[in-house]
C-alpha cells in the first residue's frame, strides 16, 4: 500500500509498520484501473491503524482536462460524513451537563415542533440523529435542496407542517432536516453556530486545519476537487452545491491528511494526544452503539462479503457487520461528490475514500479492497463485481424508462385549456409554486428555489412533465392534476420521472393546492 517499508507524508516519517498485503505499485494500478473504469477524475484515500497514519495521499486530477493532481490536501465535500462530527459536537455537551442524550428536544428549542404533538413532545436529541421520525425518506428536502431561500431556522420550522409516513420510533428512514434542528440545538445550548463549535472545539482539536465547515468554501477556490457527474451520458465538471443552510447535515470539506486525524481520534475513543481527550470512551459507545435497526437483503453472489447479521444507525454512523468484525462506517453524497468512511473497531483500523465524482461503486471498490487488506483476507474482485453491478444498473434503468414512455398515450391531450393550469399553487410545508402561461406553452416555477424551474410539456391526460431549465439538476418530474366533478383543478402532485433521481428532491410529498384567483 505504500511505496517503501515508510511513508514520507507532510514532512513527517510515520513509522507504521506495513501492515496491508497489497505491494506498492498493486494498490497504485488498482486505483488507477478503479478510476478509469467507473470515470473518476480523482480519489483521496486516506488508511490508519493502531494510532498511526499508514497513508494519505490523493490519485488522478482535480478537474478533467487539466493538469493539477489530487493530493493528501486536496478538498472533498464529504457531505453526510459530516453528520458524526454534528453527533460528536453532541456528545462533546452530554459530556459537559449541559444536554443529556434523551433530553426532550422541546426543553432546548421551545419553539420546535413536529406535526404529530406527540412525537414534538418525546422527540429526543438521540431521535435527532437516528433517522426513525417517522417522517419518510428524504422528507423536507425541498426546503434546502436544491439551493432554497429559507433559512435554518425556517427549514427547521416548517417541518411542524411535513406529514408523517411511519409511527415514531417504528421504522428506519433517512432524513437530512432533523440534523439541522441538531445544528440549533448546539447553537441554542453552547451560544456557538454550528460552525463555530465545530470549526473550534473538534476540528482545531483533532488538527484539521486544513479543513473547513460551509459548503460554500467549495466554491472559494484553491486546492478544492472539482465536482463532476454524469450529464447526458457524459461525464463532466458541476457546480458544487454552495447553500449552507444544511452545513449540519453534510457542509464540511476535508482531505486525506485531516481525516485522517479524525479517523485515529474516532478509533482512540477520542484521544488526541498522549494526555488529552476530544472526548471520553462514554460517547464512543454512544456513536456506535446501534439504535435504529436498518432492512438487510442478502447481497448479489458477487458481493457476498457484505452479508452481515445486523445492520442499524447509530449517532451520524451505520453499524453492521462485515467478515464477522463490527464495521462503523457511512457515506456521502453531493453533486459531484461522494464518499465513504468505514472503520473496524477491534482492529483500530480505519479507511476513508474522496471522490470527485458521483461513483459510489468506485469509492467502494476501494473501501473494501482496503477492509480485506486489514483483515488478511484474500481480497475480494470489487472492482469486477461492481463494474458488472453499474452495467446492469444502466441496463435495467434504460428499460424501465423505455416502459414508461411506451406507457404513454401521447395522442390524449389535456382536460382543460393551457390557461386553466395556469395559477399559483401551494404546499403546507414547501410554500408557493407558479405556473404561468408563456408563448404557447406552460412554465413552472418554485417559489423559493430559484434553481426549479422549467418547462412544462404535456406528457398525457392530466399529467405535465417539468423539465428543468438546469440540466444539472437531473430530476425532471411529472407534474400530475386532479379535477373536480365540475371540472376544476383540486390539486396537483408530483414525482420524479427517472429512478435513477436523487431523493432529497421529494416532489412526492407534495400536495399542490390552488390558490383562489
Amino acid at each position: 500500500m505504500m511505496r517503501s517499508r515508510f511513508l514520507l507524508l507532510l514532512g513527517f516519517l510515520f513509522l507504521a509498520p506495513l501492515l496491508l498485503h497489497a505491494q506498492p505499485a498493486d494498490f497504485d494500478a488498482y486505483v488507477e484501473e478503479v478510476l478509469e473504469t467507473f470515470e473518476v477524475p480523482g480519489v483521496a484515500v486516506a488508511i490508519v491503524r493502531d494510532g498511526r497514519v499508514v497513508m494519505a495521499r490523493g490519485y488522478g486530477v482535480r478537474t478533467l482536462g487539466a493538469p493539477d493532481p489530487v493530493d493528501a490536501h486536496t478538498l472533498f465535500g464529504i457531505a453526510s460524513n459530516t453528520k458524526a462530527f454534528t453527533a460528536t459536537a453532541l456528545g462533546l455537551l452530554v459530556e459537559e451537563g449541559k444536554i443529556e442524550w434523551d433530553g426532550r428536544v422541546i426543553d432546548y428549542l421551545p419553539w420546535f415542533r413536529m406535526r404529530d404533538p406527540y412525537v414534538t413532545r418525546e422527540m429526543t436529541v438521540r431521535d435527532l440523529l437516528v433517522h426513525r421520525s417517522g417522517l419518510p425518506l428524504g422528507a423536507g428536502d425541498l426546503l434546502w435542496w436544491p439551493p432554497s431561500t429559507y433559512d435554518r431556522k425556517e427549514i427547521a420550522r416548517r417541518l411542524r407542517y411535513v406529514p408523517l409516513e411511519k409511527s415514531f420510533r417504528s421504522a428506519y428512514a433517512y432524513d437530512n432536516v432533523l440534523y439541522l434542528v441538531a445544528g440549533e440545538v448546539i447553537e441554542a445550548v453552547s451560544g456557538q453556530t454550528w460552525e463555530d463549535f465545530v470549526r473550534t472545539r473538534i476540528l482545531d482539536v483533532v488538527g484539521m486545519t486544513e479543513s473547513n465547515v460551509s459548503h460554500a468554501a467549495a466554491t472559494h477556490g484553491g486546492n478544492v476537487a472539482t465536482p463532476h457527474a454524469r450529464i447526458d451520458g457524459v461525464v463532466r465538471p458541476v457546480r458544487p452545491f454552495d447553500s449552507d443552510n444544511t452545513n449540519p447535515a453534510g457542509g464540511i470539506n476535508s482531505n486525506a491528511a485531516d481525516i485522517a486525524k479524525w479517523l485515529v481520534t474516532q478509533l482512540d475513543s477520542g484521544r488526541v494526544a498522549m494526555d488529552r481527550r476530544l472526548f471520553s470512551p462514554a460517547v464512543t459507545r454512544e456513536l456506535w452503539t446501534l439504535v435504529t435497526p436498518m432492512p438487510i437483503t442478502d447481497p448479489p453472489p458477487s458481493l457476498a462479503p457484505l452479508r452481515t447479521d445486523f445492520r442499524g444507525y447509530a449517532l451520524g454512523f451505520e453499524v453492521r457487520q462485515y467478515r464477522g468484525r463490527k464495521l462503523v462506517t457511512h457515506t456521502g453524497g453531493l453533486p459531484g461528490y461522494v464518499s465513504r468512511i468505514a472503520m473496524l473497531p477491534e482492529l483500530r483500523a480505519g479507511v476513508a475514500v474522496f471522490t470527485n465524482q458521483e461513483s459510489g461503486a468506485a469509492f467502494n471498490a476501494l473501501a473494501y479492497r482496503v477492509l480485506d487488506d486489514f483483515l488478511g483476507v484474500a481480497p475480494n474482485d470489487w472492482l469486477g463485481a461492481y463494474r458488472a453491478l453499474v452495467e446492469a444498473s444502466r441496463e435495467n434503468l434504460a428499460r424501465m424508462e423505455a416502459q414508461t414512455a411506451a406507457a404513454r398515450d401521447s395522442t390524449v391531450g389535456p382536460s382543460l385549456p393551457l390557461d386553466a393550469y395556469a395559477g399559483t399553487y401551494t404546499d403546507a410545508w414547501y410554500g408557493d409554486v407558479e405556473i404561468t402561461r408563456e408563448g404557447e406553452g406552460l412554465v413552472i416555477r418554485f417559489g423559493h428555489t430559484p434553481s426549479l424551474a422549467g418547462a412544462l410539456e404535456h406528457w398525457q391526460y392530466d399529467t405535465f412533465v417539468a423539465r428543468w431549465y438546469d440540466r444539472e439538476l437531473r430530476a425532471d418530474a411529472f407534474v400530475t392534476f386532479a379535477l373536480t366533478p365540475e371540472g376544476r383543478i383540486r390539486e396537483a402532485r408530483m414525482r420524479a420521472v427517472s429512478p435513477a433521481t436523487d431523493f432529497s428532491f421529494d416532489f412526492r410529498h407534495l400536495l399542490l393546492k390552488p390558490k383562489p384567483r
